[in-house]
């Protein structure tokens, strides 16, 4: 028998499934032709279910810009950056408050994103309600607060700051 057809053309057998927070398939690297040492590989879905809310735990890096798996869950403490960050919605939905500060506390070349004391000071720039798959920018200069009635993940594209954890030997694709 024949493979389904699409408007003419073969239908492949590959799926896609997206997974989230509560239903996610742990992935792994094939490795061809070399050590598995040389490859981390992680799922964002695990490291967020294992994580604490908002904490901020590295899964990708290329030079000093990171890619980092945050579990979004309640509300979080209020952060600014010197740089444009970006927070991609994977799994649920997070409202996102920003705010134009009136004075950054960061010099202008300042790593990562840093944790605001009390309220920030400044101009209320508005809300966006982010669900799976919306991205939303974080810009400089600008704080921020995360808040998500239900357990979700957050990935964050920004530079490594003091605030960002490492834990490659946890999350990496074992032997």
């Amino acid at each position: 028998m024949n493979a389904p057809t699409l408007k003419g053309k073969e239908k492949s057998s590959y799926e896609t499934r997206f997974g989230s927070l509560e239903n996610y398939e742990k992935g792994r690297v094939e490795i061809i032709n070399d050590d598995p040492r040389h490859y981390a590989f992680s799922n964002v879905f695990e490291v967020a279910s294992l994580a604490k809310p908002y904490e901020k735990i590295a899964v990708g890096k290329n030079l000093e810009y990171v890619l980092e798996a945050i579990r979004a869950e309640g509300t979080s403490e209020w952060r600014t950056a010197a740089h444009d960050e970006f927070a991609l919605v994977m799994d649920g939905e997070v409202e996102i408050t920003l705010v134009k500060l009136d004075e950054s506390p960061l010099a202008a070349d300042a790593e990562g994103s840093v944790a605001l004391e009390g309220e920030p000071a400044g101009r209320r720039m508005g809300r966006v309600i982010a669900r799976r798959g919306h991205m939303t920018l974080l810009p400089a200069g600008a704080a921020y607060r995360f808040s998500a009635e239900r357990p979700g993940v957050l990935l964050q594209q920004t530079v490594a700051g003091p605030d960002t954890q490492f834990r490659w030997s946890e999350i990496a694709q074992s032997l």
